[in-house]
């Protein structure tokens, strides 16, 4: 009698492993290391069992079939890493508050009143992209630091509205808007719901949580949810940093890709940095991971603190971008 082998106990050859390798670095740029074979494994595995595949080889015969595209985008949502948290690398934010948006307020957050308008100065709308948003955190941790900060001076921030924990109608929005994208459909959805574990308010400062986040009660207790003025100024769409410079997203302030340059070759993160910056307005910032660095990539950016850096207009380059 022929004993089938169980679901647990297939294996991936080498020659699979550098199959799913290429197809991997090919569609999404990231580099899969020797030493991520087993982590291949564990991540593909449950896959195969749902379709009944019994090898690896198979499986890639299917993700990269002529209908194979739905399971592609399975397949690179289960290779990529979703780690994420509220306010992560809380000292970037604190740099936010502290210097980069009182100084926006102060100088290009401002412009020229309408004609006819009385002459108080109008503020411009402020852009932010969230390049590798995962499941949420990131984008809506920038949103509540963009609404408390800009919304200070009309009284509207965190401290001067009445807490919003248990519930309450969302006051209007500056002009702000958040872009969040990712190249995960799983993640995406989960940040589209704005739904959490309310163990996770703990990584929320105290003002902000009652402020812009909902407490889940009856059915939903045990979760919290983004209040409706985070979830009505932040945008989600799929993308992938490999594409051609989103020039259809426009010009941004703020640019966070953190934690995301860990998985590229130096070739691959050297393509994706000269997108980033194309996508900086004048004067914009682009946030990188703690670990990560631009090591003089280009000319015009200046690192103004660690994993911060700062794009300079080129003064004297008449028709230039930047002037």
């Amino acid at each position: 009698m022929i004993a089938v082998a169980e679901p647990g106990t297939r294996t991936l050859s080498d020659d699979e492993f550098v199959l799913f390798q290429r197809l991997v670095k090919r569609l999404s740029g990231i580099s899969l290391g020797p030493q991520k074979k087993p982590l291949l494994l564990c991540r593909l595995g449950p896959r195969l069992r749902v379709l009944g595949l019994r090898s690896f080889g198979e499986y890639y015969r299917r993700v990269t079939a002529a209908d194979g595209e739905g399971e592609l985008v399975h397949m690179l949502d289960c290779i990529c890493t979703n780690e994420t948290h509220f306010f992560r690398e809380r000292e970037q934010f604190e740099l936010l508050d502290r210097e980069i948006l009182p100084a926006w307020e102060k100088s290009a957050g401002h412009g020229a009143p309408d004609r006819g308008a009385p002459r108080a100065r109008v503020r411009r709308p402020l852009r932010a992209w969230s390049a590798a948003c995962s499941t949420g955190e990131e984008p809506y941790s920038i949103a509540m630091t963009l609404l408390d900060s800009l919304a200070s001076s009309d009284g509207s921030g965190a401290a001067g509205r009445a807490p919003r924990w248990a519930g309450g109608a969302p006051a209007g929005a500056p002009g702000i808007g958040v872009l969040a994208t990712d190249l995960s459909v799983r993640a995406l959805e989960q940040a589209r719901r704005a739904v959490w574990p309310i163990e996770r308010a703990s990584e929320i400062p105290d003002e902000r949580l009652r402020a812009y986040m909902l407490r889940g009660t009856g059915a939903s207790a045990g979760l919290m949810k983004a209040g409706p003025e985070l979830r009505q100024i932040v945008t989600f769409r799929r993308f992938n940093l490999l594409d051609a410079a989103p020039e259809r997203f426009g010009l941004f302030d703020l640019i966070f890709c953190r934690n995301v340059f860990i998985y590229f070759d130096a070739a691959t993160k050297a393509e994706i940095v000269a997108k980033l910056i194309a996508s900086l307005a004048p004067g914009g910032y682009l946030f990188l991971g703690h670990a990560e660095g631009l090591h003089g990539t280009d000319p015009r950016v200046r690192c103004i603190a660690p994993s911060v850096y700062r794009l300079q207009p080129l003064a004297g380059l008449k028709g230039s971008r930047n002037q």
